[in-house]
C-alpha cells in the first residue's frame, strides 16, 4: 500500500527524511509485470554505463564538458516509463535516461555529445540537450527553467486542440525552482489547467548552493499550492514509487484534471558537472551517506526478492548494455561533422535567397579548393 500523510497540504509518499543506512525494498505495488520491470532495470544499468563512458572520453580530452546523473536514476528513468507513445516531454540536461526510455538510441545519444553529421540536432546544441521530433522530445534551452514556460505551452495546445488523453511531462532540478520561468510555467498551467507533470529532481544542490541557501519553501512540493493544483514529494530512490506517482499524475492531466508538481527527493552523487569539483563545497560524509541508497542497488534487491532478476540474467544485461555504449562510441567518434554550408545556411529558410545561395556556393568552392 502506499501511506500517504498531509503537511501544509502536501502529500508525502515514502520520502526519506534522511539518507538511510541500509538498501530498503519498496511496499508499492507497482501494477508492471516481470517485462517492464525488467526494462527500467536495464535502462538503469545503461544510462549508468553510458555516464560512466562519457566521464572516461571527457577525461581523456575526447569529448566536451558532460552532466552526469549518476545516484539519480529512479528519479528519472521510471517516471519517463510512465509516458504513452504519443505523450510530449521536455527535459533540463540532466535528464539522460528518459531520453533512453523515449527510444533515442545510444548512437544519436554520443553523436549530439560529438556534434558530428549523424546528431539530429547538427551540432547547434550544448552538451545533454538531446531531441528528437520523431519521439515527441523538445531539447532542453541552457538557461534554467527556460524551457518551462515551451512546455505548459505544448500543454495548452493539446488542450485547445483537444487532443484528449495526452499530456507533457516537464523536468527540472531545484535550482530550477529558483527561475523566473518556473513561476510564470506555473501560473499558467494552474490557471488554465493544462494537461502537464512538472518533475522537480530535488538532488540537494545547484551547482554548488544548497537547497537550504536557496529557498525558505518548506519543500519544493509546496511551491505548487500556491498555483491551485497539488504538490507530491516522493522518495526519488525508489524506482517503483517514482512510477506510479507520476503515471497517477500523468492519468490525471489526460482526463483534465489538471497539472501536478512532484518533487523526487534524491541525490547528485557525482559533480554538476565535468568543470566541478564538488570537493570545494560539499563534505564527503554526506555523498557517502547517499550512495549507500543507490537507487538501481534498490530496484536490483525488490527484483531479486520477487524473483524476477537472478545473478545470471543480471550478469547478462550488464554486458549487453557495457558492449552497446562502447560500440556505440566507438562508431560516433570516427564520424567527421556537417560541412559548414550545412551547419550555417541550412534549416533557415524554407527556401534559401539568392544571395545566401551564392555565399553557400562560395563555401562549398573554398572548400574543394583548400
Amino acid at each position: 500500500m502506499i501511506v500517504l500523510t498531509k503537511q501544509s497540504g502536501v502529500r508525502f509518499i515514502r520520502m526519506p527524511a534522511k539518507a538511510a543506512k541500509k538498501q530498503e525494498v519498496s511496499s508499492l505495488h507497482s501494477g508492471l509485470g516481470d517485462e517492464d520491470l525488467l526494462k527500467i532495470f536495464r535502462a538503469m544499468l545503461l544510462t549508468r554505463a553510458f555516464d560512466n563512458k562519457v566521464l572516461s572520453l571527457q577525461r581523456q580530452g575526447r569529448l566536451g564538458a558532460y552532466i552526469n546523473c549518476t545516484g539519480e536514476e529512479a528519479a528519472i528513468i521510471p517516471s519517463a516509463f510512465a509516458l504513452q507513445k504519443e505523450d510530449w516531454m521536455i527535459t533540463s540536461y540532466r535528464e539522460v535516461g528518459a531520453h533512453i526510455v523515449r527510444g533515442l538510441s545510444i548512437d544519436h545519444m554520443f553523436a549530439q555529445l560529438f556534434g558530428n553529421a549523424s546528431d539530429l540536432l547538427k551540432g547547434r546544441q550544448m552538451s545533454n540537450s538531446w531531441g528528437s521530433r520523431d519521439l515527441n522530445i523538445v531539447p532542453t534551452a541552457a538557461p534554467i527553467g527556460a524551457y518551462l514556460p515551451i512546455a505548459v505551452g505544448i500543454a495548452m495546445a493539446m488542450k485547445i486542440e483537444k487532443k484528449t488523453g495526452l499530456a507533457v511531462l516537464a523536468y527540472m532540478g531545484d535550482g530550477g525552482t529558483s527561475s523566473s520561468d518556473f513561476h510564470t510555467a506555473m501560473n499558467f498551467a494552474g490557471v488554465f489547467k493544462a494537461p502537464i507533470v512538472f518533475i522537480c529532481r530535488n538532488n540537494g544542490w545547484a551547482i554548488s548552493l544548497p537547497v537550504s541557501k536557496q529557498t525558505a519553501s518548506e519543500t519544493m512540493a509546496i511551491k505548487a499550492k500556491a498555483y491551485g493544483f497539488d504538490g507530491i514529494r516522493i522518495d526519488g530512490n525508489d524506482a517503483l514509487t517514482v512510477y506510479e506517482t507520476t503515471k497517477e499524475a500523468l492519468d490525471k492531466a489526460r482526463t483534465g484534471g489538471g497539472p501536478t508538481l512532484i518533487e523526487t527527493l534524491t541525490y547528485r552523487i557525482g559533480a554538476h558537472s565535468t568543470a566541478d569539483d564538488p570537493a570545494r563545497y560539499r563534505d564527503p560524509k554526506e555523498t557517502d551517506a547517499w550512495s549507500r541508497r543507490d537507487p538501481i542497488a534498490i530496484l536490483r534487491k525488490n527484483l531479486m526478492s520477487w524473483k524476477v532478476l537472478d545473478e545470471k540474467m543480471e550478469e547478462k544485461i550488464s554486458q549487453e548494455v557495457t558492449e552497446i555504449v562502447a560500440k556505440a562510441a566507438k562508431a560516433q567518434e570516427d564520424i567527421p561533422p556537417l560541412p559548414p554550408e550545412k551547419l550555417i545556411f541550412d534549416d533557415v529558410y524554407a527556401q534559401l535567397p539568392a544571395g545566401l545561395l551564392e555565399q553557400r556556393q562560395q563555401m562549398i568552392d573554398l572548400e574543394k579548393a583548400s
